[in-house]
């Protein structure tokens, strides 16, 4: 039985789509036994896949191969993850930093730095123009 490096790697739950674990391979982030391969590449037991995810690259050595997809309890009996554990600490690093990483001023703002904007607009309004007790709302102010 052969089985297609990007139909094993959906199978196998590494890729949620067929779709997504091709255009892996095609884009280079993936490896059997050191090469780069194309999607229609063959596997057979025994091969190594090396699969590029950003931060880290994780390392699976094929046990048997599948055509279907499986259920997640039965993923171990098809693979064995063998990515190394200096790779596992980069991705432990990465979740303990969260947005640290994240430069001032690209994507939205966190929780944080939207109460600090809060905080310094109401501060701003109240304090420089005294409209301490100003309301929006004011139902007695009709405008035709």
């Amino acid at each position: 039985m052969d089985c297609r490096v990007d139909k094993w790697l959906w199978a196998v739950r590494v890729f949620k789509t067929r779709s997504i674990a091709t255009d892996a391979v095609k884009k280079g982030r993936v490896e059997v036994n050191d090469v780069l391969v194309k999607p229609s590449r063959m596997l057979k037991p025994g091969d190594v896949v090396k699969v590029r995810k950003s931060p880290v690259t994780y390392s699976f050595r094929v046990l048997q191969l599948v055509q279907n997809r499986l259920g997640a309890k039965l993923v171990p009996e098809y693979m064995e993850n063998i990515t190394p554990k200096s790779e596992m600490d980069i991705l432990e690093m990465v979740k303990i930093s969260g947005f640290v990483d994240r430069r001032k001023g690209l994507g939205r703002p966190t929780k944080k730095e939207g109460r600090e904007l809060e905080q310094f607009t109401s501060d701003l309004w109240t304090d420089d123009f005294g409209f301490d007790d100003y309301d929006d709302d004011d139902e007695d102010d009709e405008v035709f």
